[in-house]
């Protein structure tokens, strides 16, 4: 099968790659990258106008299998990554039971390979059960194709165990992701501390919990020599530590999630569970440094943080509603709107934030347009406006704090394989 995606501006960061051209897939790889190709019985994709990109990569999706399907499930979080431009998710492993043996990496990536309308990464545990007790069988899940472990939603208390970790996964170049906030200091917390919760009556999670679990991850990684890779920061300190690690040669990566680039807990209202997130919404200078951060190359990449409940589980009381919301659609839009249009970003800083560097770091198969490469592929019309609209979603969760927000900029196909699988926001 061949295919001709014609007269698109072709970014690509990781070939300092920023120009007209078409792009030439043959046999779900990149042909060709140049002008003026011309290729006999190619379906042709006329992209005069709009961005041709590597495929968008998430780090940081909750898929929800196994066990909470009711949530999501790889097919319809797979759809939604398609229809927000994403060609590789990769899922966390905070499920019933949790991914923390080799068994279940194996059987979850067939499934994915099965089902999934995008590539689905595995993530496995740091610990077995995730209860910070016992490391997991890391080794054999590496065996097995888990991208990466992590603990998310629960911080690793343990100094010895995430230091045991750090020794032992630097063996297999693999990368701990993990959620960085001190447990003593968050309990029964649902929104940031600060003079929004005071206002609200609701107990707080205060930044320096996260600054203090940064600064000691930091620390073991230094010592281990090691890779760790900092979830959702949110706080304004954390990006310093994390910026004056890395100029020391700390093994230190980050990301970001697009509602801590763009809200602050003064939009949080407490009769609204959509805005509930953990780490919580920060304030108007964390979320500046937050940006600073992410265009000085400190924050490696963006991701969503995809977090679908079932609405009955939203739609109650703030306290007592779970934290997250469904991210991968409105993704893209969010940045590209609040970020690229506002002339914060440039589209080459986007599409590495959101393509090259989390291929970089996590040394995936992807993440470029090099001949030869996966024919993932994403192309996007900057200049598309759009409002969200719960009802149009294909992931299970509706409760999204972007609901009703008039966007501009959205991918208007989704290319995995060199197989169209999402074209004008309808998936395949």
């Amino acid at each position: 099968m061949k295919l001709l995606i014609k007269g698109g501006q072709v970014v690509d960061p990781a070939n300092n790659m920023d120009k007209v051209a078409d792009v030439l897939v043959e046999d779900g790889r990149i042909a060709a990258v140049g002008e003026n190709l011309a290729a006999a019985d190619a379906e042709v994709v006329e992209a005069g106008g709009k961005i041709v990109a590597p495929g968008l990569i998430d780090m940081h999706v909750h898929f929800r299998e196994p066990g909470q399907e009711a949530k999501e499930d790889f097919v319809s979080g797979s759809k939604a990554a398609a229809a927000g431009g994403f060609t590789r998710v990769a899922t966390m492993p905070n499920t019933c039971p949790v991914v923390d043996d080799a068994s279940l990496v194996r059987s979850l990536k067939a499934r994915a390979a099965d089902e999934g309308r995008v590539h689905i990464d595995i993530i496995g545990a740091l610990t077995k059960g995730q209860e910070g007790k016992e490391l997991a069988e890391v080794g054999d899940m590496t065996y097995e194709g888990a991208v990466a472990f992590s603990d998310d939603g629960h911080f690793v208390k343990s100094d010895r165990i995430m230091l045991n970790g750090l020794d032992y996964l630097r063996a297999f170049d693999k990368v701990i992701i993990n959620h960085d906030e001190e447990p003593s200091l968050v309990e029964e917390g649902v929104m940031n501390e600060g003079h929004a919760s005071a206002m609200l009556g609701m107990k707080g999670r205060p930044t320096v919990a996260e600054d203090i679990a940064v600064m000691r991850d930091i620390m073991l990684a230094e010592y281990a020599d090691a890779k760790v890779h900092v979830a959702h920061i949110s706080s304004g300190r954390s990006v310093e530590l994390v910026r004056e690690a890395k100029a020391r040669g700390v093994k230190v990566t980050a990301e970001v999630t697009p509602h801590h680039l763009t809200m602050t807990d003064e939009m949080v209202d407490f009769t609204d569970s959509c805005t509930k997130v953990n780490p919580p919404l920060r304030r108007d200078k964390d979320v500046e440094a937050c940006i600073a951060g992410l265009v000085d190359g400190t924050i490696d990449m963006i991701v969503t943080d995809h977090s679908p409940h079932a609405e009955e589980e939203k739609d109650q009381e703030y306290m007592y509603a779970p934290s997250g919301f469904p991210g991968l659609e409105t993704a893209l839009g969010v940045i590209l709107t609040s970020l690229y249009h506002t002339g914060r970003l440039t589209m080459s800083q986007v599409i590495d934030r959101m393509a090259a560097a989390p291929a970089r770091v996590f040394k995936l198969p992807a993440g470029t347009l090099s001949v030869g490469a996966a024919a993932d592929i994403t192309i996007i019309d900057p200049q598309q406006e759009w409002t969200v609209e719960a009802e149009k979603f294909y992931t299970r969760g509706t409760h999204s704090p972007f609901v009703g927000q008039r966007l501009k900029g959205k991918a208007v196909m989704t290319i995995v394989d060199g197989k169209i699988v999402m074209k004008d926001g309808i998936v395949e």
